[in-house]
């Protein structure tokens, strides 16, 4: 009996290796399965890869030599100017980054008094701290709104001064980077409730509100932002009463809030057009009130299902600012623009665009990717 049962408890290593786990085959699953399945499915898609593939290294080659091996960072500035004279003996071969350099300042904040410049500069790292606060949604309460009011505040106080201690500096000064996030960020703020009562005054059924509604927004919609921008230079001054003047920047973010609204309205409208209608009949069997169905049932899923083209339009305005121009505002693209016209730095306007563009690469980038998690968490319910 005994050595029945050591027999028994005896290791079986054939049974044991056949319930081992082993691992998936590499062609399976696994990037190399991708791209098998993507990039090299036939010799058709075979041949178009390796194709773009070279073309996408001989591009990054050539890149990285003009940005980095064969750039000139600075050049010796003089009381006659800066020297580009290395600059030009390039000739296009490679980038010249002192440009950027030399005119970051004013790219950056315009024709702000430069001693003063640590203010636009703290300006914009309110903003940033600001975006990020409100993209967490454990702040997502109602003394957010405070925190909004309170920073917005002290960045009026950090950019007109006139107060503890800090010289009073005109709107004509600002410029730059700090005018492109105040255009943005003011105007996506105040538009974006605004679309919300819009396109709930479009789905009203009191027919004045409805016509109203839907004049603004067809109207609005059916001219470009720069008609809107001139107006509000332009035209709308003669409607005032003698005496009385709106500050510029004033009168172009009024235009762009009211030009925002309009088509956050329609997108915000899709996503009340996209909610079954069980939703507003269970609100309706609850006892709540239209104002209390609409805020706590109907628009919240709504606009959860629009986060994509909500943030495409946010996106959208953020580089429509670069048209307050037509009206003489100096916005971060418009600085750009300006910084190239001094004779000694005439013909480097690529270097220009390059960081401008990145710069507007950032924070739309930024945006998009936080629009995706989001989406991905808010609609995590919905995945099995």
């Amino acid at each position: 009996m005994a050595d029945i049962a050591a027999e028994a408890s005896a290791p079986r290593p054939v049974a044991d290796a056949a319930l081992a786990p082993r691992r998936p085959p590499l062609l399976e699953v696994g990037p190399l399965a991708w791209a098998r399945a993507n990039l090299f499915s036939s010799w058709i898609s075979t041949a178009v890869t390796l194709a773009l593939g070279y073309l996408l290294v001989r591009w990054t080659i050539g890149f990285v030599d003009w940005a980095f091996i064969k750039a000139i960072w600075s050049v010796p500035v003089t009381p006659q100017g800066a020297q580009t004279q290395a600059c030009r003996a390039l000739a296009g071969t490679g980038a010249c980054w002192a440009v950027v350099t030399e005119k970051h300042r004013f790219i950056l904040f315009g024709t702000y008094p430069y001693e003063q410049h640590w203010r636009p500069a703290l300006v914009c790292l309110l903003f940033i701290g600001l975006y990020i606060v409100s993209a967490m949604r454990r702040f997502w309460r109602p003394a957010l709104a405070l925190v909004w009011l309170a920073t917005l505040t002290v960045i009026g106080i950090l950019m007109w001064g006139g107060m503890l201690g800090m010289p009073y500096v005109p709107q004509e000064r600002w410029g730059g980077l700090v005018i492109t996030l105040i255009l943005s960020t003011f105007g996506i703020a105040f538009a974006f409730p605004l679309s919300i009562l819009v396109a709930l005054g479009r789905r009203s059924k009191m027919p004045a509100i409805k016509m109203l509604c839907v004049v603004y927004v067809e109207l609005i919609r059916g001219v470009p932002l720069i008609s809107l921008l001139f107006m509000a230079s332009v035209m709308f001054p003669l409607f005032l009463p003698e005496g009385i003047n709106i500050d510029k920047l004033l009168r172009a973010q009024i235009a762009i809030i009211l030009f925002a609204a309009a088509y956050l309205a329609e997108v915000v409208r899709a996503g009340l057009q996209a909610l079954p209608r069980g939703q507003y009949e269970a609100a309706e069997a609850l006892g709540l009130s239209y104002w209390q169905k609409t805020g706590f049932i109907i628009m919240p899923q709504a606009l959860r299902l629009v986060i994509p083209p909500l943030v495409n339009t946010f996106i959208g305005f953020f580089k429509d600012t670069s048209l307050v121009l037509i009206i003489g505002i100096f916005d971060l693209l418009t600085a750009g623009k300006t910084a190239i016209v001094e004779p000694a730095w005439q013909g480097f306007g690529i270097e220009i665009y390059v960081t401008v563009g990145a710069i507007y690469f950032v924070f739309c980038f930024a945006m998009s990717r936080y629009s995706q998690n989001l989406e991905a968490e808010l609609n995590r319910h919905r995945v099995r």
